[in-house]
């Protein structure tokens, strides 16, 4: 039997009303042809959302599916609800494509106050951002090849490092931990690089500043273990969330497009096979880590629970963190709460508008999953059964 078969434990949250009204979505989502009509639908959503009858339709469906709210409380209120189960949230602000420099600015003021927030409440333990909400990615990549930069570039360079800054110096300050995400590969190196100098200012006595690594890229477990030489080296804690991946698609087609080597890799089992040699690698060198196991994949949360108890790693160890997302395998998320593990989930917040490419992606995940709708529904229709017995 699975660690995660326990639908009473796992849906403990949602009343028989919200159960049968998430099955309903699932099946929806599980359509691939009204998934994709559902993308074109949400491309034009702005305009939609001004129409009286669409923003409640969405609001009440897809998105109290998967978003905790419009505005920062409405989501600080869902995850006090979660906390009372054991499980953590992570308030993700998920507001994309700023261009200007006032809307990168805003971001930034945003993050410092989920800082704030974190720091007074014990259920909101990482501030997350992209890099990219605080400058322009054709920034970002022109860093990372070391190209050079015109007087305006460097201004803004200048102004993206400060806004980076900012925010893990104050997270540092409050003891408030602060997770990067990671994006496309091509403006990924100066991410990586900058979050390298912020673990080393800042992790000097625990994991402060986390980074992402996306396994689905072939390069990734070496990065890895190099990262942990150089921390050895200079004596430095490290801190990863380790997730499979969110951008193959566009991934493999610029690459084609461009004719580079694809950076992605050659199948799903190789990157399920780099993502559990990564928790193994971590789990057995766990002194130096902090690690937050991003993934619904059931095989690797079994796999880290083994490698905790393995290497003498105590199931409620701060370093040591699972997350999923929300709306998404709370089979994994409440019954590894209910057991005393870390859990997380990320909360998304932000104004519907602005949050539907969020919100399409999270639709076509879970299409793309082989089995991921099925099993949600599986769980739902199983756990109603059960209700049903009880009643």
């Amino acid at each position: 039997m699975s660690l995660f078969d326990n639908t009473e434990y796992a849906f403990q949250v949602k009343s028989d009303q919200e159960l049968k009204k998430a099955h309903l979505l699932f099946k929806l989502i599980g359509n691939e042809g009204l998934t994709k009509l559902g993308g074109k639908i949400f491309n034009i959503a702005p305009f939609l959302v001004s129409f009286p009858m669409v923003k409640p339709l969405i609001r009440k469906t897809i998105y109290s599916q998967f978003v905790g709210g419009e505005t920062p409380q409405e989501a600080i209120k869902v995850a006090n609800e979660l906390y009372r189960y054991h499980v953590s949230s992570i308030l993700d602000y998920s507001v994309e494509g700023q261009t200007e420099e006032s809307d990168f600015d805003h971001v930034r003021d945003v993050m410092l106050e989920l800082i704030d927030i974190s720091k007074n409440n014990p259920s909101i333990p990482f501030v997350v951002f992209k890099p990219t909400a605080f400058g322009r990615i054709e920034l970002w990549e022109k860093v990372g090849k070391k190209t050079q930069l015109n007087p305006e570039e460097t201004k803004a360079w200048e102004n993206t490092r400060k806004r980076f800054e900012d925010v893990c110096e104050k997270g540092y300050q409050l003891d408030v931990n602060i997770m990067i995400d990671a994006e496309e590969t091509w403006m990924q190196d100066a991410a990586d690089d900058l979050c390298d100098v912020m673990m080393m200012k800042y992790n000097q006595k625990r994991p402060v500043i986390w980074n992402t690594l996306q396994m689905y890229r072939h390069d990734r477990l070496a990065y890895l273990k190099t990262m942990y030489e150089k921390a050895q080296k200079d004596n430095y804690f490290l801190g990863y969330k380790i997730v499979r991946g969110a951008y193959m698609e566009k991934e493999r087609e610029r690459a084609q497009a461009e004719a580079y080597p694809s950076p992605i890799q050659p199948n799903k089992e190789a990157s399920d096979r780099d993502y559990d040699l990564a928790l193994e690698f971590i789990a057995s060198h766990h002194e130096r880590f902090g690690l937050f196991a991003g993934t619904h994949n059931e095989g690797s949360c079994e796999l880290l629970a083994k490698l905790m108890n393995e290497n003498g790693i105590e199931k409620n160890n701060p370093n040591f963190w699972f997350g999923q997302l929300f709306g998404m395998s709370d089979n994994i998320s409440f019954n590894l709460a209910h057991l005393g593990y870390n859990i997380a989930k990320y909360l998304p917040y932000g104004p519907i508008k602005e949050v539907m490419p969020y919100l399409i992606r999270r639709a076509q995940e879970n299409t793309s999953v082989a089995g991921q709708t099925g099993r949600e529904l599986m769980l739902i229709e199983k756990e109603l059964e059960r209700r049903k017995k009880i009643k």
